[in-house]
């Protein structure tokens, strides 16, 4: 085996431990979780922290019309998940459960919202949720130290 080929695989060995690949899944929870924790504090009335505003009740009843909820609804349960599962993917508590819950909802505003930002938009948040729903968590989660709890 020549040199290069040698170091190419130490290269990979690297690349391939659970550290790395820790290190990835952190950074990737957190740049998911920020792009719906942003918008959900958009929709926030200014000083407050639970209260919706005026223009995310309108543009749910106005400009949302398509999602096939009641805008009253649907502009509290898009409040609600944008701010529920930012938090859970940061800490990497049901990690897999919440990357679901934002694909469900990157899939309702594709369909109901905005049908025109599939590229590149819509398709990069699928393809964050898609690697967060098969691989988990990772190292540096409280998935792991849970699953770490139930292997003994």
């Amino acid at each position: 085996m020549s040199k290069a080929i040698a170091a190419y695989n130490r290269v990979v060995g690297a690349l391939e431990s659970k550290l790395s690949e820790g290190v990835a899944l952190l950074v990737l929870r957190v740049a998911f979780a920020g792009i719906f924790w942003r918008s959900g504090r958009t929709k926030i009335a200014e000083g407050s922290w639970i209260t919706l505003s005026d223009t995310t009740k309108a543009l749910f009843r106005d400009e949302y019309a398509g999602v096939p909820l009641p805008p009253d609804l649907a502009a509290v349960a898009a409040t609600a998940a944008e701010h529920l599962f930012p938090i859970l993917l940061l800490v990497g508590l049901a990690t897999r459960l919440s990357a679901m819950a934002l694909l469900g909802m990157t899939f309702i505003i594709q369909l109901f919202v905005f049908p025109d930002a599939w590229w590149p938009v819509h398709s990069l948040w699928v393809a964050m949720a898609l690697i967060l729903i098969a691989r988990g968590g990772g190292l540096f989660s409280v998935d792991q130290l849970l699953t770490k709890g139930r292997r003994r």
